[in-house]
């Protein structure tokens, strides 16, 4: 891959969680271009072996349900045997789900039936997409950290620009974005003595495979949503994967961001900054 500029990674063992989707896999490759050794996390293993095949040496896929603590145990315990202690953990698990989304923008009082509202929400969902997103960077950080406050080392979660402006729709995927970046903040106080930086990027719209049916109509033409998101994008278009290279090889740099710990960095279009008029 074209890389927008190379750091140096060569000594650093990066683990990237959801590593077989369509962002975390271009980071996972970008971290090894730069000559990390990255392992990639995901309970869906074929998808994160095709990436780290098509990688080579330096990459290493294992199966990991990042909701279930001994599963990331277990994932550790091969990346330490395989590449050594982990200095650089990508929490990029998470993403939403139907079952915690309504198919209404506000609610109404003559809002039709077949409509899931708000009302409608099913407790198993709203939690599963809360924990998927949120506590799953807990969990991993909890194992993954401990290689860490010795020796120094560096986390980047995954935000969103929902945690600065909540979304219609995806209440769920919203609070625990939110989440996301307050734990982000929380984290970087708590590791600063052990020199670990903890830091967030907050992607805008990007198409990925969870949100291309939102976006997108079977036919390919754009959905009403579509249209509202790029009207309130200053830049009037969607991310490409390629726009977070750049700002991940800059928090995975010491000497780049040594003194950048606690922050979020937003990567939208300008979507956060427009108030619409």
């Amino acid at each position: 891959m074209k890389l927008p500029f190379q750091i140096d990674l060569k000594n650093i063992v990066a683990v990237v969680t959801g590593a077989g989707g369509v962002l975390m896999s271009e980071f996972a490759k970008a971290l090894a271009a730069c000559g990390a050794k990255v392992a990639l996390l995901d309970i869906n293993f074929e998808a994160a072996k095709q990436i780290a095949d098509g990688i080579g040496d330096n990459a290493l896929a294992i199966k990991c349900n990042c909701l279930d603590k001994e599963s990331i145990k277990q994932a550790k315990e091969i990346v330490n045997e395989e590449f050594g202690a982990v200095s650089l953990l990508v929490n990029g698990a998470g993403g939403n789900n139907p079952k915690a989304t309504c198919d209404n923008e506000t609610m109404t009082p003559d809002l039709p039936e077949e409509k899931r509202s708000f009302f409608d929400l099913e407790e198993s969902g709203f939690k599963f997409v809360f924990d998927l997103n949120l506590v799953s960077a807990f969990l991993t950080t909890q194992v993954f950290a401990a290689d860490m406050t010795h020796s120094g080392g560096n986390i980047i979660n995954i935000s969103s620009m929902n945690a600065f402006r909540p979304l219609t729709k995806i209440p769920a995927y919203s609070a625990a974005k939110a989440g996301v970046s307050n734990f982000t903040q929380w984290l970087a106080v708590h590791f600063a003595p052990c020199g670990i930086r903890c830091n967030a990027i907050a992607p805008g719209f990007f198409v990925t495979n969870q949100n291309r049916a939102l976006l997108f109509r079977e036919d390919g033409t754009p959905t009403e949503r579509t249209n509202k998101i790029l009207n309130a994008t200053p830049q009037k278009r969607f991310g490409e994967t390629d726009d977070l290279i750049g700002t991940l090889l800059w928090l995975a740099s010491d000497e780049a961001s040594g003194f950048v710990t606690g922050s979020v960095i937003a990567v939208d279009g300008g979507f956060a900054a427009y108030s619409g008029v």
